[in-house]
Protein backbone atom coordinates (compact mmCIF):
# COMPACT_ATOMS: atom_id res chain seq x y z
CA UNK A 1 0.00 0.00 0.00
CA UNK A 2 1.33 3.35 -1.02
CA UNK A 3 1.03 6.44 1.19
CA UNK A 4 0.17 9.88 -0.23
CA UNK A 5 2.73 12.62 0.28
CA UNK A 6 1.58 15.26 2.79
CA UNK A 7 0.70 15.79 6.42
CA UNK A 8 -1.78 13.92 8.49
CA UNK A 9 -4.13 15.70 10.86
CA UNK A 10 -1.99 14.48 13.76
CA UNK A 11 1.17 15.98 12.17
CA UNK A 12 -0.61 19.30 11.71
CA UNK A 13 -1.88 19.39 15.32
CA UNK A 14 1.60 18.61 16.72
CA UNK A 15 3.18 21.29 14.51
CA UNK A 16 0.63 23.93 15.58
CA UNK A 17 1.16 22.98 19.25
CA UNK A 18 4.95 23.29 18.97
CA UNK A 19 4.70 26.66 17.18
CA UNK A 20 2.23 27.89 19.82
CA UNK A 21 4.52 26.92 22.71
CA UNK A 22 7.51 28.58 21.03
CA UNK A 23 5.52 31.75 20.36
CA UNK A 24 4.21 31.97 23.92
CA UNK A 25 7.73 31.68 25.34
CA UNK A 26 9.49 33.88 22.75
CA UNK A 27 7.17 36.91 22.66
CA UNK A 28 7.75 38.04 26.28
CA UNK A 29 11.50 37.58 25.87
CA UNK A 30 11.53 39.72 22.73
CA UNK A 31 9.41 42.34 24.52
CA UNK A 32 11.88 42.47 27.43
CA UNK A 33 14.76 42.72 24.99
CA UNK A 34 13.10 45.65 23.22
CA UNK A 35 12.39 47.46 26.52
CA UNK A 36 15.95 46.83 27.74
CA UNK A 37 17.32 48.25 24.51
CA UNK A 38 15.20 51.38 24.73
CA UNK A 39 16.18 52.01 28.34
CA UNK A 40 19.86 51.39 27.66
CA UNK A 41 19.83 53.83 24.76
CA UNK A 42 18.17 56.53 26.90
CA UNK A 43 20.50 56.01 29.87
CA UNK A 44 23.58 55.98 27.63
CA UNK A 45 22.53 59.21 25.90
CA UNK A 46 22.25 60.99 29.23
CA UNK A 47 25.54 59.49 30.48
CA UNK A 48 27.18 60.83 27.32
CA UNK A 49 25.68 64.26 28.06
CA UNK A 50 27.07 64.16 31.62
CA UNK A 51 30.55 63.19 30.40
CA UNK A 52 30.46 65.96 27.80
CA UNK A 53 29.34 68.51 30.41
CA UNK A 54 32.04 67.46 32.86
CA UNK A 55 34.80 67.52 30.24
CA UNK A 56 33.62 70.85 28.80
CA UNK A 57 33.61 72.46 32.25
CA UNK A 58 37.26 71.46 32.71
CA UNK A 59 38.31 72.59 29.23
CA UNK A 60 36.35 75.87 29.14
CA UNK A 61 36.80 76.69 32.86
CA UNK A 62 33.19 77.81 33.06
CA UNK A 63 29.86 76.40 34.23
CA UNK A 64 28.17 73.86 31.98
CA UNK A 65 24.48 73.17 32.59
CA UNK A 66 22.41 70.02 32.11
CA UNK A 67 18.70 70.87 32.37
CA UNK A 68 15.27 69.60 31.35
CA UNK A 69 14.12 70.92 27.98
CA UNK A 70 11.12 70.00 25.90
CA UNK A 71 12.23 71.93 22.83
CA UNK A 72 16.03 71.61 22.90
CA UNK A 73 16.47 75.37 23.43
CA UNK A 74 15.08 76.41 26.81
CA UNK A 75 15.38 74.98 30.30
CA UNK A 76 12.15 73.88 31.92
CA UNK A 77 12.15 74.08 35.71
CA UNK A 78 9.04 71.98 36.33
CA UNK A 79 7.98 68.50 35.30
CA UNK A 80 10.15 65.45 34.72
CA UNK A 81 13.16 64.74 32.55
CA UNK A 82 11.57 62.37 30.00
CA UNK A 83 10.46 65.35 27.87
CA UNK A 84 14.08 65.96 26.83
CA UNK A 85 17.20 67.77 28.04
CA UNK A 86 20.04 70.03 26.91
CA UNK A 87 23.67 70.64 27.86
CA UNK A 88 24.86 74.21 27.31
CA UNK A 89 27.60 76.66 28.29
CA UNK A 90 26.23 79.04 30.95
CA UNK A 91 28.09 82.15 29.71
CA UNK A 92 26.07 84.65 31.75
CA UNK A 93 26.13 82.54 34.95
CA UNK A 94 22.42 83.06 35.66
CA UNK A 95 20.63 81.01 38.30
CA UNK A 96 18.37 79.21 37.85
CA UNK A 97 20.14 78.67 34.54
CA UNK A 98 18.30 79.62 31.38
CA UNK A 99 19.76 79.12 27.93
CA UNK A 100 20.34 82.40 26.08
CA UNK A 101 20.98 82.89 22.36
CA UNK A 102 24.72 83.56 22.87
CA UNK A 103 25.21 80.35 24.89
CA UNK A 104 26.24 77.32 22.81
CA UNK A 105 24.20 74.13 23.17
CA UNK A 106 26.70 71.27 23.32
CA UNK A 107 24.21 68.43 23.00
CA UNK A 108 20.51 67.69 23.47
CA UNK A 109 18.42 64.61 24.16
CA UNK A 110 14.92 64.13 22.83
CA UNK A 111 11.81 62.95 24.60
CA UNK A 112 11.53 59.38 25.84
CA UNK A 113 7.94 58.30 25.20
CA UNK A 114 8.55 54.75 26.47
CA UNK A 115 9.14 55.62 30.10
CA UNK A 116 9.68 58.23 32.78
CA UNK A 117 12.81 59.94 34.08
CA UNK A 118 12.61 61.57 37.49
CA UNK A 119 15.36 63.33 39.42
CA UNK A 120 16.02 64.95 42.75
CA UNK A 121 17.38 68.03 40.92
CA UNK A 122 15.88 70.36 38.31
CA UNK A 123 19.30 71.26 36.95
CA UNK A 124 22.86 69.95 37.18
CA UNK A 125 25.74 72.43 37.01
CA UNK A 126 29.20 71.11 36.15
CA UNK A 127 32.18 73.20 37.21
CA UNK A 128 35.95 73.05 36.78
CA UNK A 129 37.90 70.65 39.02
CA UNK A 130 38.43 73.08 41.90
CA UNK A 131 34.72 73.67 42.58
CA UNK A 132 31.99 71.15 43.43
CA UNK A 133 29.42 70.32 40.80
CA UNK A 134 25.76 69.55 41.48
CA UNK A 135 25.26 65.96 42.58
CA UNK A 136 22.03 64.04 42.26
CA UNK A 137 20.19 61.01 40.92
CA UNK A 138 18.05 60.47 37.83
CA UNK A 139 15.81 57.38 37.84
CA UNK A 140 14.71 55.75 34.58
CA UNK A 141 11.50 53.69 34.70
CA UNK A 142 9.46 51.97 32.03
CA UNK A 143 6.23 49.97 32.18
CA UNK A 144 8.00 47.13 34.03
CA UNK A 145 8.31 49.31 37.15
CA UNK A 146 10.97 49.35 39.83
CA UNK A 147 12.23 45.85 39.01
CA UNK A 148 13.77 47.06 35.73
CA UNK A 149 14.55 50.66 36.78
CA UNK A 150 18.01 52.20 36.47
CA UNK A 151 19.53 55.11 38.34
CA UNK A 152 22.10 57.52 36.94
CA UNK A 153 23.96 58.87 39.96
CA UNK A 154 26.09 61.99 39.47
CA UNK A 155 28.74 62.69 42.11
CA UNK A 156 29.99 66.09 43.33
CA UNK A 157 32.93 65.70 40.94
CA UNK A 158 30.53 65.22 38.03
CA UNK A 159 31.28 61.53 37.64
CA UNK A 160 28.27 59.47 36.52
CA UNK A 161 27.58 55.87 37.46
CA UNK A 162 24.66 53.52 36.83
CA UNK A 163 22.95 51.54 39.58
CA UNK A 164 19.97 49.23 39.98
CA UNK A 165 19.57 50.23 43.63
CA UNK A 166 18.97 53.44 45.58
CA UNK A 167 21.30 54.53 48.39
CA UNK A 168 21.30 52.05 51.27
CA UNK A 169 20.69 49.24 48.75
CA UNK A 170 16.99 50.07 48.72
CA UNK A 171 14.96 49.39 45.57
CA UNK A 172 14.46 52.29 43.18
CA UNK A 173 11.03 53.91 43.20
CA UNK A 174 9.00 54.35 40.03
Amino acid sequence: MERNAGFTLFDLIVTVAVVSVLTVTAVPAVGRLLLDGRMTAQVNALVHGVHLAKQSAHVRLTDIVLCKSGDGHRCVHDGDWHGGWIVFVNVDGDYPPQHAENEPVLTAGGAWPHGAITANRDVFIFRAATTRSTNGTLVFCDRRGAEAARALIISYTGRPRISRRAPGKRPLLC
